[in-house]
């Protein structure tokens, strides 16, 4: 089954790049470089082809692009969303970030949003790039994804704040999904706990399963 890695605001398709090593050469995976335009149309029309019958992974922006591509009927095989914005079932979400992105620029926004995993040298945006993302992503609204939900989990990390648990929570209410904690991380997943990450999508996609000392799926 193919994989594909979508990446969030201030990263590009190097973020994975943990990931898609642990994931080893039995996985069929693809980590596409978004447009990164601030326009949620540009954005789907890059990603929808290849993430048809695919399993999807996205991450904090990653997994809002996952949402909005279910909503308009994209068919995936399954997806797991670490994090995605939640529009009017978590006002203020992206508010602290959005504040240090004016105050710092784009290391700002992604020490703030990531944490100390996060480097400048994972993304080559520009302000003017992230303000327009951070645009995008604050005024999506979630809708139903119909026969998806099935196929969706949304996850939030161990240690992120309350506010991402009550988001990541309510929204799998709103939207029928399965929800889960992923222990031992926070919002960058990706970055954080790359191994784990990569054994719970062989485990949720049933290839390249071996041997690893790895906890199962929460």
């Amino acid at each position: 089954m193919r994989v594909v890695l979508i990446h969030g605001v201030a990263t590009d398709s190097r973020v994975w790049a943990a990931t898609v090593a642990a994931l080893g050469p039995a996985v069929e995976v693809h980590t596409p470089d978004r447009p990164q335009s601030g326009d949620m149309e540009t954005e789907i029309t890059a990603l929808a082809s290849l993430c048809e019958g695919a399993f999807v992974v996205g991450v904090s922006g990653g997994a809002t692009l996952g949402l909005e591509m279910a909503s308009r009927g994209v068919e995936f095989a399954g997806a797991l969303l670490h994090e995605p914005a939640a529009g009017s079932l978590a006002p203020g979400l992206l508010d602290e970030v959005a504040r240090s992105f004016e105050r710092a620029g784009v290391a700002g926004f992604g020490r703030t949003l990531y944490g100390r995993s996060w480097s400048p040298e994972l993304t080559v945006a520009t302000r003017d790039t992230v303000a327009g993302e951070l645009a995008m992503f604050r005024a999506f609204e979630p809708r139903p994804v119909g026969t998806l939900a099935d196929r969706i989990t949304v996850t939030v990390g161990q240690h992120s704040a309350q506010a991402r648990h009550r988001s990541v929570r309510d929204l799998g209410t709103a939207l029928g999904l399965e929800y889960r904690v992923l222990p031992g991380t926070g919002h960058a997943a990706h970055l954080e706990i790359p191994a784990q990450l990569a054994h719970w999508i062989r485990q949720r996609t049933g290839v390249g399963l071996g041997s690893y000392p790895i906890p199962p799926f929460p």
